[in-house]
């Protein structure tokens, strides 16, 4: 069962937001994943891991950790786009389908 549930306004609103969202978390994602040491601020590295035997592999976990993360929402967004992009399908078609029953 398809139902509007938002206006044209917030679907095209919806549709540029996620467009940007998946634009920026796709691009956070491959820095993450290439390790960039522009990031290193935004890696939670705690004393255990700067204490550890093997340091830049722990580190590297974690900027991995964080790309998924970052592809994960990405992935999101695209659902979200996908929803917005059809509430302006069923905006422009002008034919509402009841959600509800008629009695």
């Amino acid at each position: 069962m398809r139902c509007l549930i938002c206006g044209p306004k917030l679907a095209g609103c919806g549709l540029v937001l996620s467009a940007w969202g998946i634009i920026m978390l796709a691009m956070l994602g491959i820095f993450f994943s290439t390790h960039s040491a522009m990031l290193i601020e935004d890696v939670p590295i705690t004393e255990d891991d700067k204490k550890d035997l093997n340091p830049p592999q722990n580190v590297y976990h974690l900027y991995n950790t964080i790309s998924y993360n970052c592809f994960i929402a990405a992935a999101l967004y695209m659902m979200l786009g996908a929803f917005c992009c059809c509430q302006m399908r069923l905006n422009k078609q002008k034919v509402i389908p009841s959600c509800h029953s008629v009695l």
